[in-house]
Parts: structure tokens; C-alpha cells; sequence
């Protein structure tokens, strides 16, 4: 039968290697999360610049303004 010290050894050492990949592996973790972000943000960037507001676009707005202002008006009971 193994001493006492044995055990105590193995598990230290056992601890120790656990240890060490659990905290290469945040390590990792963190690293591709930071890549994702910055490949996220480098997206945001390229679409901004690619794809500015067409003029189609805002008019879409303005005119899904205007009907909100007309049915705000309606259900108001205001006459247009």
C-alpha cells in the first residue's frame, strides 16, 4: 500500500496541471473573444463606409413619419 505522501503528492501535482489548463485556457478564451470583436467592429466599419443612407431610403423614412404623425392624429380625433 502507497504512503499517505504519495496521495498528498498526486493530488498537488494533479491541482497544479488543472490549474495550468484552466487558466491557458481562459487565456485562449479571452483571446477570441477580442478577435471576434475586433473582426465585428472592422464589419460595423466596412458597411458604414460601403453602404451610406441612400436617398430611397430616407425618403422610405420620412414617408413612414408622416403616416405615424397621420394615425398619432387620428387617434387623437384631430381633423388633418
Amino acid at each position: 500500500m502507497p504512503e499517505p505522501s504519495f496521495y498528498l503528492m498526486t493530488a498537488a501535482f494533479t491541482l497544479i496541471g488543472l490549474t495550468a489548463v484552466s487558466l491557458i485556457a481562459l487565456r485562449g478564451w479571452r483571446d477570441w473573444i477580442a478577435l471576434k470583436t475586433k473582426e465585428l467592429e472592422q464589419h460595423r466599419e466596412q458597411y458604414r463606409e460601403d453602404n451610406p443612407p441612400s436617398a430611397t431610403s430616407r425618403i422610405e423614412v420620412a414617408d413612414l413619419k408622416e403616416r405615424i404623425r397621420k394615425l398619432e392624429a387620428i387617434a387623437a380625433g384631430v381633423e388633418l
